[in-house]
């Protein structure tokens, strides 16, 4: 599932697979691109290891933004249940600070209290702080809408109440035309812009014009009219987010763009 430019939700594809891995999402990656997907400008994922490098790899120059939800549930696993509550009080301070400088200050100090009772949370916070912090760059409207997956999770909890009922299909096909028959019902109401669109839109754009002239810069000029030219040109084949997830044990990935395949 994905956002493109205009604020608008579409699914760009189905794929079936029994399992996953830095193999297999680097083949859909290479798909899309080989479909016409020109690149993909923020992708919002979980923290399967080596999936960032797959994207990246075919679509380079993406921000990788890891979901703050999945890392806080990985995290909080590992502390014992009379202290969760408090070190859940400072963690807060960690990915809700203003900017990314704060949130390194608040991480040192999450350290400082806990580091010595609880090392493994904080050293994955650490190790996975490049794509943990991505959303620090954007503005708080956007924020909101790349720091975690929970948007296609909500979109497959639509999908489990169409397949619950049936625990077993013939095949793959038969699951893929059940979950896009259930797609097109639910695409009924993505007919609206998304809140704030008009707001994050020209933020955003300033703040990614170095990006955006990487991408483009065979196809227009690069003058401070860019964000109006976005909104009339062949851009609109840029995909926003790239989010997935999983229904049951089935891998589902869906993408989404305002593409003109």
């Amino acid at each position: 599932m994905a956002i493109d430019i205009d604020g608008q939700k579409d699914m760009l594809g189905i794929w079936v697979g029994q399992s996953e891995g830095a193999n297999y999402w680097l083949g859909i990656m290479t798909e899309l691109k080989n479909r016409g997907l020109q690149d993909i400008l923020i992708a919002a994922v979980d923290g399967l290891k080596g999936f960032p490098e797959a994207i990246e790899s075919v679509f380079p120059g993406c921000q990788v933004q890891q979901c703050i939800i999945h890392q806080i549930r990985n995290t909080i696993r590992f502390v014992a249940s009379k202290n969760q509550k408090e070190f859940m009080k400072d963690l807060k301070l960690v990915y809700q600070a203003p900017t990314e400088e704060a949130g390194l200050m608040n991480l040192e100090k999450l350290d400082e209290k806990w580091g010595e009772k609880y090392p493994f949370p904080i050293k994955s916070w650490r190790n996975n702080w490049d794509n943990l912090a991505v959303f620090f760059k954007y503005p708080a409207e956007l924020r909101k809408m790349i720091y975690t997956t929970n948007a296609v999770e909500n979109l497959h909890r639509q999908f489990r109440k169409v397949t619950k009922n049936r625990s077993v299909f013939p095949n793959d096909d038969a699951l893929t035309k059940m979950i896009y028959l259930a797609y097109r019902d639910i695409a009924k109401k993505w007919k609206t812009t998304l809140p704030n669109w008009g707001m994050i839109i020209p933020n955003y754009l300033l703040d990614l014009r170095n990006d955006l002239h990487r991408s483009y810069k065979n196809h227009l000029p690069f003058t401070q009219t860019l964000g109006q030219s976005l909104l009339k040109t062949q851009l609109l084949k840029r995909s926003w987010v790239f989010l997935y997830k999983k229904i049951k044990n089935t891998t589902l990935t869906l993408l989404a763009n305002n593409c003109l395949f």
